[in-house]
């Protein structure tokens, strides 16, 4: 296992130690981790790792997010790895190229697992992501630009989210870990 599976697997541990409800969900990401076939290749269609960040405003209290045009639901920023082992380095792609912003900053550590099923798109078999998600803060300058990837973007009051029904639960999920530890 080379250093960036290494400390990528420490951070899965990390995460299972913290939420320990979500330990099951954590050793998933640990067996993909270790599988032969690399996992950070979109082509791996038995599941393949994605990046995705919670991007939040400087002051901490909205999240970026955007309406996804092939899955039509608003979601956090995020895509395919796309041979990117460092999922971190990845995550600061994807928000870079989806919002247009600069000045954006990670902190450190994992933020959400989540593990959904992608169902099939222009002849592309339905498959699984298992989705790493990091933190990134937005700087000063929070005027978005709408990429080819999205319908659009907006920002969003965490704690509306987290009390809002038609939210993606996995949005709601996030939200409610955000204004457990306090933004």
């Amino acid at each position: 296992m080379n250093r960036l599976d290494q400390d990528l697997a420490a951070g899965f541990a990390g995460y299972a130690a913290r939420h320990p409800d979500e330990a099951a969900t954590a050793a998933l990401f640990v067996d993909l981790l270790g599988d032969a076939d690399d996992p950070f290749r979109r082509e791996r269609l038995a599941g393949h790792f994605t990046a995705s960040c919670w991007l939040v405003d400087a002051a901490g209290q909205r999240v970026l997010l955007t309406h996804h045009r092939k899955l039509g639901l608003w979601l956090q920023l995020g895509g395919h790895a796309d041979g990117e082992r460092d999922l971190a380095v990845a995550a600061m792609q994807e928000a870079a190229e989806e919002s247009g912003l600069s000045g954006l900053r990670l902190e450190p550590g994992i933020f959400d697992l989540d593990r959904h099923w992608i169902p099939e798109h222009k002849g592309v078999p339905a498959h699984w992501h298992y989705d790493v998600r990091y933190v990134v803060r937005a700087g000063s300058d929070e005027a978005y630009v709408v990429s080819e990837e999205s319908h659009d973007l907006a920002w969003r009051t965490i704690d509306a989210l987290a009390g809002d029904p038609g939210a993606d639960a996995s949005v709601r999920r996030m939200a409610g870990k955000w204004l457990a530890r306090g933004g």
